[in-house]
């Protein structure tokens, strides 16, 4: 039977991986985190323009308690 030599505490699958994986998931982390901040930082400078959507009577043609809601049921699917 062929003894296991190639074990180590500093192999990559030891410690040297681990610090690997976590500084790997850290630089993810930051990449992730800073163009979050950026995309709010965007948002603040042009913010979303509801009119578009509202059309010439304002938000009266959008309402919550409608017959024509009726085609949207998704329990008949």
């Amino acid at each position: 039977m062929a003894e296991n030599t190639s074990r180590g505490v500093f192999k990559l699958n030891g410690l040297t991986g681990g610090l690997i994986a976590i500084a790997l998931l850290l630089g993810i982390l930051f990449f992730l985190e800073s163009n979050a901040i950026a995309v709010q930082r965007a948002a603040i400078k042009r913010p979303y323009d509801a009119s578009k959507i509202r059309g010439p009577e304002g938000f009266k043609n959008i309402t919550a308690i409608s017959k024509d809601n009726a085609k949207y049921d998704v329990s008949k699917l």
